[in-house]
């Protein structure tokens, strides 16, 4: 599994900086347990530096996958976060929303986060950032991209879109055919 190349770590790392911030150094600076990215096909999975040396003997073509896959770059350049990265963006995330138990499977049927669903969210939100989609009980649904500021929202009618979902824990289900694939 060869390495990124420059533009495509830059690509990555500027998704992943929507989201963690600079919490990205935590996934990278690690010295007990150093991991990197690698791209099989046009996928890019975080594994564990020791384990990607051990897979160095296995020969593409008879390699799945190896670590965590945090999403896959599509046909035109851009980069897809997958729900497989959720544990990690959920650990390190700037930005947070907690939705109520009403809003729950509303958001995890692949529908976006309302302004009555929600239980509370980070102060300083500015839109178009990643957040993070938590439950009540701080159990991590998704993530996806802030439509109005904190501030903003506040004034909202309660049927009113304040996240766009990108993912949420549901996906495992509707698309276990390719999620994988």
């Amino acid at each position: 599994m060869p390495p990124l190349t420059e533009e495509e770590t830059k690509v990555v790392f500027e998704k992943l900086a929507n989201y963690i911030g600079r919490n990205i150094t935590f996934l990278i600076d690690n010295k007990e347990d150093p991991h990197v990215f690698r791209l099989q096909k046009d996928r890019v999975y975080y594994v564990s530096e020791k384990i990607a040396k051990f897979a160095t003997s296995v020969s593409r073509q008879n390699l799945m996958s190896l670590g965590v896959c945090f999403g896959k770059f599509t046909k035109t350049g851009n980069f897809r976060l997958h729900i497989t990265a959720l544990s990690y963006l959920a650990q390190y995330a700037k930005y947070k929303v907690w939705i109520k138990q009403n809003g729950e499977m509303p958001f995890l049927y692949g529908n976006h986060v309302l302004k009555a669903h929600i239980g509370k969210m980070s102060d300083d939100i500015p839109e178009h950032a990643g957040v993070v989609v938590y439950s009540m009980h701080d159990i991590p649904l998704g993530f996806g991209v802030s439509a109005k500021s904190t501030t903003e929202a506040r004034g909202l009618q309660p049927n009113s879109i304040v996240a766009f979902r990108q993912s949420d824990v549901g996906e495992y289900l509707r698309e276990e055919d390719t999620l994988f694939s």
